[in-house]
């Protein structure tokens, strides 16, 4: 037996997540009656996840570079983080009571290196704004009458809001509660969805079992990565996009923060080729003419390992890596090898599933939605967060642009009432 209620005024928010909260926040505080729902027995589980490793909230970035991070949605992006950007994100948690400082990275983090305090902050301001969370709450799509249809523990409920906010996440981690599973809600709506896909996931390369055995689970740290511009190695420097950092072998390839921010473009080149191609500098604070001096130095009889450590400082993974990674023929040749030790190519196989992935692209597609993220087929229905077709590498930029989004869909939800 299904129970329909309304409140006056209400604003139905689906999803507890960062986005969903920011809304929740924003409109509360101007007094309107807003009702979250979340399918978890608890909200903010992804929010908790990523605080395990810190909590990277923003970043530091000059604002320019920081919205180009988002890609081809640099221009929707630049629009919503133009009301909420790195600088409020900042004000906003130390609003909360939460400090925060700055890495050498430019990343911030809260003082204390955790997000559960931060939650717990942010959901007592949000009852003291009047905000009711109701969790264990799956949304199922509306009822036949335009109601907002809910699997609870108890049955399934019925709501009717005047407006609502979708802030359902996107297709990684399903077992924090963003599966994806909402997509065919909307579908039956007449809602184009672009297919999920893996965004911050590692790479698939066929390392050899000799070099499995001995190096998953070592960083290469001080390199830099670029994406080729075409498979020729002959391609010009100054067509590829270099970036200094750090990334993880793994058993089954590459992982990290390194390889994320090249993640667009060699998933693409998957799509179009079934294989990518990226390039490492295993020196790149070295001139590429230094290192081809030192490398043709006489070795006497010491082997490649021994010279290349004793002239380049070059050793461990990064000495196997190039054993791994080049034909024989090349350790003959000192000027080959020092080119490849300034340009290595790896060449991936595939990427992880998007289950794995931090976080995924794909989802409604803005050509759906208005500034303010409502749909344009439901009219006084936004989406924020994740579950639009966006995506960013990690460094505080999938976090910033999700309270951001909030934001904006909180702004479109004002103005919906007001009407």
């Amino acid at each position: 037996m299904m129970n329909a209620e309304t409140r006056v005024g209400q604003v139905a928010i689906i999803g507890a997540g960062p986005a969903g909260l920011m809304a929740a926040e924003r409109l509360s505080a101007q007094g309107v009656a807003v009702d979250i729902y979340e399918a978890m027995p608890s909200p903010g589980r992804k929010f908790l996840l990523a605080g395990r490793g810190g909590l990277n909230l923003t970043h530091t970035e000059a604002a320019d570079a920081f919205v180009q991070r988002y890609g081809a949605r640099t221009a929707e992006l630049g629009a919503w983080l133009a009301q909420f950007d790195a600088a409020a994100v900042r004000q906003w948690a130390e609003g909360l009571g939460v400090e925060t400082f700055a890495g050498s990275s430019g990343r911030v983090f809260p003082a204390g290196m955790k997000a559960a305090p931060l939650l717990r902050a942010w959901l007592a301001r949000l009852a003291a704004q009047g905000a009711r969370l109701h969790v264990r709450h799956r949304w199922l799509g509306w009822a036949g009458d335009g109601s907002l249809r809910f699997a609870t523990p108890e049955g399934e409920r019925t709501i009717t809001a005047e407006a609502v906010i979708l802030a359902l996440g996107g297709a990684s981690w399903p077992r924090m509660g963003t599966d994806g599973s909402w997509a065919g809600c909307l579908r039956e709506r007449g809602i184009v969805l672009e297919p999920w896909q893996a965004a911050n996931a590692g790479f698939l390369v066929d390392w050899s079992t000799h070099f499995t055995e001995r190096h998953a689970g070592e960083p290469l740290k001080d390199i830099a990565l670029a994406v080729a511009a075409a498979t020729d190695t002959g391609a010009a420097e100054a067509a590829l996009n270099w970036r200094r950092g750090e990334c993880m072998v793994t058993r089954y390839g590459l992982e990290g923060g390194l390889i994320y921010a090249h993640g667009a473009a060699l998933r693409q080149q998957l799509v179009e080729q079934g294989h990518a191609q990226l390039w490492l500098d295993l020196l790149p604070q070295r001139q590429a003419a230094w290192v081809a001096a030192e490398v043709a130095r006489p070795r006497g009889a010491r082997s490649w390992s021994s010279h290349l450590q004793s002239r380049l400082g070059l050793k461990g993974v990064k000495m196997a890596l190039l054993r791994e990674c080049l034909p024989a023929d090349v350790f003959m040749n000192a000027q080959a090898l020092a080119a490849a030790i300034k340009r290595l190519p790896v060449r991936l196989a595939g990427m992880r599933p998007v289950a794995e992935a931090i976080s995924s692209a794909g989802g409604v597609s803005f050509s759906e939605v208005d500034g303010h993220g409502q749909l344009q087929r439901l009219p006084g229905v936004f989406c924020a967060g994740e579950m639009l077709d966006w995506e960013a590498p990690t460094g505080g930029y999938l976090l910033t642009a999700c309270l951001a989004s909030g934001v904006v869909a909180a702004q479109g939800v004002s103005r919906w009432l007001q009407r």
